[in-house]
């Protein structure tokens, strides 16, 4: 009996003994491929470890988007990133948020060579960010311009009375709440509204005058928010060349000395915790309902129709709604 039970005893060490092995092989075999792996151009330019082009996509609606800046931030302190392609393909969003990306975009262009790709479209609040950087290219085709600002609100007081719904408030000050949806603008409301519009107009017109060294009177049409082919822009030197992304990634080369075959790496920024835990939720909800889930990706696709329910206060931007 005592036998029996030492040989058990011995056996269930072996299997820990083997068990640890096994485990240590496996780690052993993991930190070899992954040494393997570092070594590898391919591999760590991937991860970000080798020298490369850092490409940053803008598109949808742009509103002032923190976990953007901070990825911008980040791209300026990587020591492996050379130079930067801003791939934008954006009607505008908000005023805001225009201001925001174009400073960013600034701040980032102290650090690393930044060149502005033009896709199908690049207006507004898209070409305020665009040309923050140190060369602008687009498409003979792509649409641009739109230097406009916008406040834009729904009246509907007569919808109300159709109802049988009146309106009650008490409020500090006549203009307290101007614009608004439930009453109709009278002239000293019309005039304050304008008046913010008028400026923050003016201020638009006078960054685009400043970032492309022109003269927005000479100019026809930039001050009424008109657009412009990629050909017409560059003839009136609001973009600085025709083309794509080889011809940034030449420009790169023959103005900043950035090796022509260093690869192009895309960066992302975090998305929201929010708009993740509200996708997940959807799209579990519409699984267990029996919905497409695949439905709701276009919900939260840039430039959906989430972000054009979410655009408020002043907006610079071509046209919000797509077909």
């Amino acid at each position: 009996m005592t036998l029996r039970a030492d040989f058990l005893v011995d056996r269930r060490r072996l299997k820990r003994s083997l068990a640890l092995w096994r485990l240590l092989a496996i780690a052993a075999a993991v930190a070899l491929v992954a040494g393997l792996a570092f070594q590898s151009d391919d591999f760590a330019t991937a991860i970000g470890y080798k020298p490369h082009i850092a490409r940053v996509n803008i598109s949808g609606l742009i509103r002032e988007d923190t976990d953007r800046e901070e990825m911008l931030k980040d791209i300026a302190k990587s020591k492996h990133v050379k130079a930067v392609i801003l791939r934008v393909n954006s009607p505008g969003g908000t005023t805001v948020g225009g201001e925001s990306l174009h400073r960013a975009i600034q701040n980032l262009r102290k650090k690393k060579p930044v060149v502005a790709v033009f896709s199908t479209v690049a207006t507004s609040a898209a070409y305020m960010a665009g040309i923050a950087s140190d060369h602008v290219i687009a498409r003979g085709s792509s649409i641009t311009g739109s230097v406009g600002v916008i406040l834009q609100w729904a009246e509907v007081t007569e919808l109300l009375g159709k109802l049988g719904i009146k309106m009650e408030e008490v409020k500090s000050g006549a203009l307290k709440a101007i614009p608004s949806p439930f009453q109709p603008l009278d002239e000293a409301g019309r005039a304050l509204t304008q008046e913010m519009v008028s400026e923050s107009q003016k201020w638009f017109v006078d960054l685009v005058a400043k970032s492309r060294s022109i003269d927005p009177g000479a100019i026809p049409g930039l001050t009424e928010g008109r657009i412009y082919s990629g050909r017409q822009a560059l003839k009136l030197k609001l973009i600085d060349q025709l083309g794509g992304e080889d011809d940034a990634i030449a420009w790169l080369e023959e103005k900043r000395k950035i090796e022509k075959d260093l690869k192009v790496i895309d960066w992302k920024a975090k998305e929201s915790q929010s708009t993740d835990w509200l996708r997940i939720t959807a799209k579990s909800v519409a699984i267990w309902t029996g919905l497409p889930a695949t439905a709701l990706d276009k919900l939260f696709a840039p430039g959906n129709a989430l972000e054009r329910v979410q655009l408020d206060g002043l907006v610079s931007v071509w046209h919000a709604q797509t077909n």
